[in-house]
């Protein structure tokens, strides 16, 4: 049985795609959590294979015998991931989840998604959604376990799933208004009700406004960091349609898994135009300028997510009907976990 090291990823939607990743192998896995030095950026800028970038502490814990593979994520862990297999001369694989900032030659395999641009290559998997834990088993469960919570709301069920301000795209007090507006007359329409949960991402004035302009029979979720249970994956379960906010592909992903109907909202400017009422951040437009005129690499663009989920019947923008969700014969996590079996199988 192969020895796995996770080095885990430092932000939250990272750390469960590299999660979902060694769970879906299988195999035991060892994690190591690292702290970083806030001003050492040199390594991962140059690309080096160095553990300059941790603290001693951390980097007490990286010792023999070395791995047969490591999984990681994140700019910080490429230095450390190439040290490690360094260290055991070469014979350790390296697998690097989402965004590569090193050279391709510099990985033995990248698992990424479409806003990364990422060229193919032998070792690069170019998968249309990210990594996740929803399963069937899991929704199962979180059927049973919010069942009491939403059996008094009319059916159809339509869960919105919102996010926050991405790149480009600001969710604001416009946004989500305009979103609730449209959610609120598709339940009415089908005298159904809403499913709606928050994020940590969105912000206090966009939960005001969603929630004031809602006025279709609801379950509101504000999301809370701590002190009450997340909903999250039972509105997953309970929903009979889903429409999620079009700023990360992390939830668009985890809603498609569910095999149910899903619409992306538009927050502005994600098909090209922008309504009317769309909200301005100064940081959604410098942003823009730093696609237009900077380094591609610097940033991402997931409006390239939204054109494969549309062009592959995975998904639909919310003012769009389409007759039933398409779902590939073979997952993203089962063209993952082959790969990296494969690469395995080299060893």
């Amino acid at each position: 049985m192969p020895v796995i090291w996770l080095i885990d990823a430092y932000r939250a939607g990272e750390r469960g795609q590299v999660r979902a990743l060694v769970e879906a192998l299988g195999w035991p896995c060892e994690i190591k959590v690292l702290s970083y030095h806030r001003r050492v950026f040199l390594p991962h800028v140059l690309g080096q294979a160095t553990l300059r970038g941790v603290t001693a502490e951390s980097a007490a814990t990286l010792r023999p015998p070395w791995p047969d593979l490591v999984v990681s994520c994140g700019v910080r862990n490429e230095p450390v991931c190439r040290w490690i297999r360094a260290q055991s001369g070469g014979r350790t694989r390296y697998v690097h989840v989402g965004r590569p900032w090193g050279s391709l030659d510099s990985f033995d395999l990248v698992i990424t998604t479409p806003q990364y641009r990422v060229p193919p290559r032998p070792n690069v998997v170019n998968n249309m959604l990210t990594l996740h834990s929803v399963t069937p088993q899991r929704l199962t469960l979180a059927r049973s376990e919010w069942a009491a919570a939403f059996a008094n709301l009319p059916r159809p069920h339509f869960a919105v799933i919102v996010g926050g301000n991405s790149g480009p795209f600001t969710l604001g007090p416009k946004a989500a208004s305009r979103l609730a507006r449209q959610a609120s007359r598709l339940a009415r329409e089908h005298g159904g009700s809403l499913l709606v949960s928050t994020s940590a991402r969105t912000s206090e004035v966009a939960v005001d406004a969603l929630q004031a302009n809602i006025d279709a029979p609801n379950y509101f979720y504000r999301w809370q960091d701590a002190g009450t249970a997340n909903p999250y994956l039972g509105i997953l379960a309970w929903a009979d349609r889903l429409i999620v906010t079009g700023d990360s592909i992390a939830m668009l992903s985890e809603a498609c898994a569910t095999g149910k109907l899903v619409q992306m909202f538009d927050l502005g400017g994600m098909r090209g135009g922008s309504p009317a009422d769309t909200d301005f951040r100064l940081g959604g437009a410098l942003y823009t300028a730093l696609m237009c005129w900077l380094w591609q690499p610097l940033s991402r663009d997931i409006t390239l997510a939204h054109k494969q989920l549309r062009e592959s019947g995975r998904a639909v923008w919310l003012d769009e009907e389409f007759a039933h969700a398409m779902m590939p014969a073979e997952s993203d996590m089962q063209r993952a976990v082959t790969a990296v079996r494969g690469l395995l199988a080299e060893v």
